[in-house]
């Protein structure tokens, strides 16, 4: 809990929790909070493979590589990647880093790409998980990276956004939607 001292669980506690949990479940998933402070270091030491979940900001990129370098001290190599809140708008101009370029300063293979997207907030705050929302390009997401934890081969979906019909019409005709000066 949030509210309790991350430090009151032992690493030998919770590598014997998970080895329960082992025994009735295909996967156990732990959640930690990045860093150097016990709760990560008690999650790695039970930990068996590593999933690292970022966001595109060159500060966050910056924290995911130096705990790239921490599970592989502590011999969990090959951690695999998770880019969360990815707005494809702002990779097309310049103001987001992209998928590959991630990929290439971190040296590890992509898991998933999860779009930034509304309905994640809305059922966040609804209670209700977002992999229920059809409309949900998050909740896609989401299903893709767990069928690829399972082993499928998943194509990664689209980030490109859709185009209206109105847009795509303007712009067979020319209209752009840009105001243009002759000057």
């Amino acid at each position: 809990a949030q509210t309790r001292d991350k430090d009151s669980i032992e690493p030998e506690q919770l590598r014997e929790l998970c080895e329960k949990l082992e025994q009735e479940f295909d996967y156990v998933l732990i959640d930690c909070p990045a860093g150097i402070e016990g709760g990560f270091k008690n999650a790695i030491g039970a930990a068996k493979e590593a999933i690292l979940v970022t966001t595109p900001e060159v500060s966050a990129i910056r924290d995911a590589d130096r705990v790239i370098g921490l599970l592989e001290a502590s011999e969990l190599h090959r951690p695999k990647l998770i880019i969360n809140r990815i707005n494809t708008n702002l990779v097309k101009h310049g103001d987001m880093m992209d998928k590959d370029d991630i990929v290439e300063l971190l040296s590890v293979e992509i898991l998933g790409l999860v779009p930034a997207d509304e309905h994640t907030i809305t059922a966040a705050n609804r209670g209700v998980p977002v992999v229920h929302d059809k409309k949900a390009p998050s909740g896609s997401a989401f299903l893709r990276i767990a069928a690829r934890v399972d082993g499928d081969e998943v194509p990664f979906m689209s980030l490109e956004s859709k185009t209206s019909i109105i847009d795509r019409m303007k712009g067979l005709v020319g209209l752009s939607g840009r105001a243009y000066s002759h000057a």
